[in-house]
């Protein structure tokens, strides 16, 4: 479809697409970083076509359909900006939680490519205002563990997935090396477990 027959609002519906396929692929696409500033920069082409409309000869009459049409594609166009951005902003949360809130886990560089800068800067903001936040109890409740299977045990069975090196703990410093069984303390592993260094046996 040539540039001169595309409707208005057909950019923005085409980053409505991308959110829906991610949410089907339950994969984060690429930051589509030119059909943005494409909707953006038909949103400035439709706010100067309002303009000369109601600079026009109409002062004292009802608004023209024009007027009204350019209008409703200028707030459809908007909700479309808004709602890809929260989808993405959803996801990026989503993400962060399931990785037992490992910033290093998510940053890395394979899926960092697919964000955009302002989306790092959003996850880097997230973590730091998440670590100030749980700073003040962190002896008490950690807030990155999972709550959708409550321990039975303080005690865990873990088989080594990854290297991870040595760890301190509070019965003291354990090696992790792949293949490896260990007896601990559940709330010492707890974000190794999550972030699959280890599994629970």
């Amino acid at each position: 479809m040539s540039s001169s027959t595309r409707q208005f609002g057909d950019l923005a519906t085409q980053l409505l697409l991308e959110s829906r396929r991610s949410t089907q692929t339950d994969t984060l696409i690429k930051y589509n970083d030119t059909l943005v500033r494409a909707v953006i920069r038909e949103q400035r082409d439709l706010e100067k076509l309002i303009q000369v409309d109601m600079n026009g000869d109409h002062v004292n009459e009802a608004p023209t359909p024009a007027l009204l049409l350019y209008q409703t594609a200028v707030l459809r166009n908007k909700r479309c900006l808004l709602a890809y951005h929260q989808h993405r902003i959803d996801f990026l949360r989503t993400l962060f939680w399931s990785s037992g809130a490992s910033l290093p886990h998510i940053l890395s560089p394979e899926f960092r490519s697919r964000l955009s800068p302002q989306e790092v800067d959003f996850l880097r903001t997230y973590n730091t205002t998440l670590l100030s936040y749980r700073s003040a109890f962190s002896a008490e409740l950690d807030l990155t563990a999972p709550i959708t299977h409550p321990p039975k045990d303080l005690h865990a069975l873990v088989r080594v997935i990854k290297d991870c090196g040595v760890i301190q703990t509070e019965s003291g410093a354990i090696d992790f090396r792949r293949g490896q069984r260990f007896m601990v303390r559940r709330a010492d592993v707890e974000h190794l477990i999550v972030q699959g260094y280890l599994e629970e046996v």
